[in-house]
């Protein structure tokens, strides 16, 4: 990835998933054939520090490099497969202080319902985490690409997958003592997760899986 535009996560970050993230390594996150690849395998890597783990995979973000506020960020992908995978593409406010940062994700994929997509905003209310979100039915969006966006107005996010719009959420609903997460930029998080609270068991025979992006874009008025 060009690093003019993307910087990495590193470690264990989240939500008890298994994968380690790994920087600038071309086993994990490359460019191949045109098509960014994020590669989740499962090997044993330590760390510098002598963390160890079971599995490595990569977290690509814009943070730093580039955030945006209102327009379309597109993106469009062919999803990995199988139990454990948890690929996602989203965005995080610039303060990062979740959640009252807010966070928007455009994608996520759980392996053990191979036949539904999701899309969710999370914010902050009343000092406590809120979401809203819904998700639809598709076909094997891993047998190939597909178009995953949302776009944002002053009034609302709407997601689409390909030329569908399945979610509209009416960003009035995060607004607290004239606050809004959502009328401020926010950066680009492409990862591919194994496991964890969502992820759940990983079935190891599947391993190791590719997520590929073809490109990511974003429009603005």
């Amino acid at each position: 990835p060009d690093p003019a535009k993307w910087d990495y996560e590193e470690g264990f970050v989240r939500n008890n998933e298994k994968q380690y993230y790994t920087r600038r390594r071309l086993e994990n996150a490359r460019v191949e054939n045109g098509c960014l690849v994020i590669e989740a395998r499962k090997e044993k890597w330590t760390d510098s520090k002598g963390k160890a783990a079971n599995y490595t995979s990569a977290s690509i973000v814009s943070f730093k490099k580039a955030s945006w506020c209102y327009g379309r960020i597109e993106v469009r992908a062919k999803l990995p497969r199988g139990k454990g995978v948890w690929p996602a593409i989203w965005m995080l406010g610039d303060k990062r202080d979740w959640p009252a940062c807010g966070e928007i994700d455009i994608m996520e994929f759980v392996g053990h319902t191979p036949d539904k997509i999701y899309a969710t905003v999370h914010y902050s209310h009343a000092g406590k985490h809120q979401s809203n979100g819904d998700n639809l039915t598709v076909s094997k969006p891993w047998d190939d690409f597909h178009v995953y966006a949302a776009e944002r107005n002053a009034e609302r996010i709407d997601f689409y997958y390909d030329s569908k719009c399945y979610y509209s959420f009416n960003i009035q609903q995060a607004s607290e003592n004239a606050y809004n997460p959502f009328k401020n930029k926010q950066y680009i998080l492409l990862n591919l997760a194994l496991g964890g609270e969502w992820g759940g068991a990983i079935d190891d025979s599947i391993l190791p899986q590719k997520y590929y992006i073809d490109y990511v874009r974003v429009y603005q008025h």
